[in-house]
Parts: C-alpha cells; structure tokens; sequence
C-alpha cells in the first residue's frame, strides 16, 4: 500500500499486524458491530459459510490492498480460516493465494519456492499478490505487446505468438534471414511456445517465455555498443540462452554496453559491462555469465527494470511501499540523486520521498528517466535536451522533479526514448514531449507556445516540443490508447508504436528501413500521422 499517503494510517500487509484504515473516530460514541456478535452469536450470517466468502473474494479479484482493509476492520477476515493448504491463513491471505496461483509465473512454483517468495516480498500472500500484480502492469506480462527498437520491431499476442519487421542485417527478426520484413511476419520457429515479454536492442532481439526461458537472436553479444566491434558472429533463429537456464525469467532490458535480466523472485542479473564494477561487479567486458546485481537489491524484489545509455532503474517493492533504485553512468544526472556522479552499486533515489509520490512505472531514455506516480503524476530528470523532460526548457535535472504541465493529467503509462518522452492517462490520451525529428512525436502542428524550431545538419527541419502536448492525431483513431513503445536509441531514427485497448496498433515515425509495418509510398522514409498496422494481436 502506499505508505506515504496522507489522511489514513497506512495498512500493513502483514497478518501480525494490522492497523487502522480510518480517521479519526467522531467525538460521539458509535455502537461497534462485530462479525461474530459477541453477545448475539449469528449476527454476521455468513460466518457459517467462509467458503463463499472465499469464492466471492477471489473471483472479484480485490486489490492486495482491499484485502488487507479487510482484514483491518474485520476479525472475520483477520482469524484462522481453518481451509487447506494452510489452516492458519486467514480469508484475505486465503484469497490472495488463490489469486496468485492464477498468474503464468506463478503456477509452476514449488512449495518451497512459493514460501522462499513469501518471506522475500515480506511474509505475506497479499504482498506477494502486489508484487505479481505490479510486474504485470509495468512490463504488460502475459498482454499484447509492441516493441520500436533500433530500426526493427516486435509484437507479442496476448496468446504469446510473435511477430516481426523491419531492419534484419543481423539476423534480429529471427526468420533465418538477414532480409529486411516491410511487414509482421510471425517468428514459426517459436510457435508452440508462448511468450509473455521481449525486449528489442541494437541488432538484438530477445523473448521471454511463460516457462521463465529466454530466447536471443540477432548479434551474439549482450554488451555491444549499435556498433561497436563486438557481436561480429550472427544468430538468425531464436536459440535458448544457455547461462540463463537455471534462472526463471520475466523481463529482459537491453541498453547501451549490458543487458539486465529479471528473475520471477525479483532479482536482477547484468550480462557485460562489469569491467570498472559499473554494475556491482568486475568481470570482462564481454563477459556472457550473468552477474546477480550486487548491494542494496541483493533482499529487495525488483518488479521492473528500464535499461538506458550506461545506467539501470529497478522499480522495487517492499512491504513499505515502492521505490526506485539506479546505477550505471551519471552523466547529465540520469541517476536521479542530485549529481552527475557514477554508480556502482544500486542507489535508492530519495527524491521521490521529498515529493510524497509513490513509484508504479519507470521508464530510461538514452539520457533521461521518468516515473508515474500511483496518484497519476509523472517525474522526469536527466538530460533534457530538446524539451525531452516536459518543464519548458533544455536544461538538466538530477533529481526527479514533478511536470507541472500534465499537472491536470492521472497518467498510467510513461515511455521514453532518445531525448523523446510520451505519456498515457488513465482515459487513454496521449503527450509527447521532446524531439520532433523523424515524425516520431506525432504531432503535425506548429503551435508556437510549445514549439521550437529546429534544423539539423542536413538541413532538414523538425519541431521539438518543450512541453507536453497532447497527440491530436491519435485521438482521431478513436480508440483508448494503452501502450505507448518508441526508439531508444542514439544512433537510429525514432519509431513509435500505439496500442489500444481493443489490441489494435498504430505506427508513425521513421520508415525506412520497414520498421512501421506499414506501407509507405515512393520515396518517403516516415509517417507524420498513425496508421493501422495489419497484424491480429488478439
């Protein structure tokens, strides 16, 4: 729950202890009802059957947290239920179990390693039910999925199917080809395999399956700069990643020089990139073993990772509440701690304390970060060149700090690219903010409150916005907009796909070498305005 909110004392997930949910009671003395009437037994009829009560608090899939004020303003709910596996547990643990044994990563567990989770999310079915829960809504795990990488795409079904397009000359579209794919082409070597999440970098590709495996194509390194000299040997097909099999995987980060992959319990592990301990750890630059990241996260589950240029985010989940942790290269303050120093080991960003917000999703752009609060505000620092951070100007930030302009917004989804920032509110309305070059904002106008001019070397002119501004051309596709995924990449032009609600997908931005799936005319390397991609992701 979120223990910073004001007005309430904070609930405790935990069954030993369970504070009050409420105010302050009024001055004038209220007659107390119990559950079980101490002097009318029978008062509370369904006490005689816990079992529907248990049916009906699964099947309405209550949040961890209403469980938990259950809990705190009912013995009912509070004491020994008496029902198998545990008879200990009460309804509200009884019902968090029931539904965490309804998720994909959950399933397979054993005994002892659903207990092992247990006491690392805090001792508790319910918190161990949020920290499933909030891996789902940050990465889309198990959900329709659309990835802009550098120059080629990917796009999950919500049956796990795999689809892709776009620039191959390192064998990244997993076809068994270095040919580029104007078009979605489904990925038939991994049929029969279903797949809940991948990550698209630099002539990579890798996928993650709902059996914890992951899957890697395109260059065979996972520290190479796009183009560096590193991963000269190309893998065409996806193949199983051998130093991961005995780790059960839920997300992968692809970022400049490492790779970050995510466990089910909420660990991290860092590929290359070890040489300096940048990452907790010293090891050769080309090192393929992965290295569990060291320091402060070592007992701290971690439900989302955000890779950028040099540097790492883990959102973290603890029974206190969730915080955001970096490490990597502090260049232009990306690590949001108030400097521009360098990290080796994961560092808690206090900042977000001082602004009573608490962290639901975190997004690395190549030199700038952003957050969405669970009270819908978003916070943003780093290099803001080109307006990418929202707060008027091209100036630096190392700390988060609030984007007043969205100040009328409740975001839910934030993504960031190179020097380009979106953001989704909870009606599905999209902002973009930042560099205007390749189209990839979506914006069509010259609105002179929030738009720069600018022109780069060729000549070329593009509008950066310094603000955010409200993707007008998407909302004539007339569709809730969900998920918002864009390039992140220095060294490519930008891309930026849309998904909706209904898993319809919309593409605008650079074009040229196939990426959008869609057809362009003669000539022309970019789209301006969002055009259907026909692919079935349903």
């Amino acid at each position: 729950m979120d223990a910073t909110t004001s007005g309430a004392s904070s609930v405790q997930y935990h069954e030993q202890t369970i504070t009050s949910i409420v105010n302050s009671p009024s001055t004038h003395q209220r007659q107390q009802r119990h559950c079980f009437g101490n002097e009318s037994p029978g008062e509370f009829p369904l006490s005689a059957n816990p079992s529907i009560v248990l049916h009906f608090l699964t099947g309405c899939n209550l949040d961890p947290q209403d469980l938990a004020k259950l809990e705190a303003t009912c013995s009912f709910f509070r004491q020994p239920a008496n029902f198998a596996p545990d008879y200990e547990l009460s309804l509200a643990e009884l019902a968090a179990l029931d539904m965490c044994q309804k998720r994909a990563i959950f399933k397979p567990m054993t005994f002892e390693e659903r207990q092992d989770l247990k006491q690392r999310c805090g001792g508790s079915w319910k918190l161990v039910l949020r920290y499933l829960l909030a891996g789902e809504a940050c990465s889309r795990r198990e959900k329709t999925q659309a990835i802009a990488g550098p120059g080629h795409s990917v796009a999950v079904t919500s049956n796990g199917a795999v689809y892709s397009f776009g620039s191959n000359s390192s064998g990244q579209l997993g076809h068994g080809t270095t040919d580029e794919e104007p078009r979605p082409r489904i990925i038939r070597s991994m049929q029969g395999i279903r797949i809940i999440h991948a990550a698209a970098g630099a002539g990579r590709t890798m996928l993650i399956s709902d059996a914890g495996r992951v899957y890697s194509f395109g260059k065979d390194s996972f520290g190479e700069v796009e183009y560096g000299a590193q991963g000269s040997n190309l893998v065409t097909t996806p193949q199983i990643v051998e130093s991961l099999k005995d780790i059960f995987a839920v997300q992968a980060a692809i970022g400049n020089f490492f790779t970050a992959v995510l466990s089910r319990e909420g660990r991290v592990y860092t590929f290359s990139w070890g040489d300096e301990s940048k990452l907790g750890h010293q090891t050769d630059p080309s090192d393929l073993e992965p290295r569990p990241l060291l320091g402060a996260l070592e007992n701290i589950p971690v439900v989302q990772i955000a890779a950028g240029y040099c540097y790492l985010l883990a959102l973290a989940c603890q029974p206190s509440g969730m915080s955001v942790y970096s490490v990597g290269c502090g260049l232009g303050g990306k690590l949001g701690h108030g400097s521009r120093t360098d990290e080796k080991l994961p560092r808690l960003i206090e900042q977000f304390q001082s602004l009573n917000l608490q962290p639901m999703v975190v997004a690395a752009g190549a030199w700038h970060a952003a957050v969405v609060g669970k009270d819908g505000r978003v916070c943003t620092w780093g290099w803001g060149r080109y307006g990418c951070l929202g707060h008027g100007n091209e100036d630096c930030e190392s700390a988060p700090k609030v984007v007043e302009a969205l100040s009328d917004v409740k975001a839910v989804h934030v993504a960031t690219g190179d020097y380009t920032t979106f953001v989704v509110s909870d009606e599905g309305e999209v902002y973009s903010f930042g560099c205007g070059e390749s189209s990839s904002l979506g914006h069509n106008n010259n609105n002179a409150a929030v738009v720069a001019a600018a022109a780069d070397e060729q000549g070329n002119r593009h509008s950066n916005v310094l603000t955010p501004e409200l993707v007008t051309s998407l909302k004539q596709v007339k569709e809730k907009v969900v998920q918002i995924s864009l390039t992140n990449s220095i060294y490519w032009n930008a891309h930026t796909f849309a998904l909706t609600e209904s898993d319809k997908l919309f593409a605008f931005g650079a074009g040229d070498k196939g990426q959008l799936g869609v057809q362009l005319v003669d000539n022309q390397t970019e789209r301006a305005n969002p055009e259907r991609v026909d692919i079935n992701l349903s």
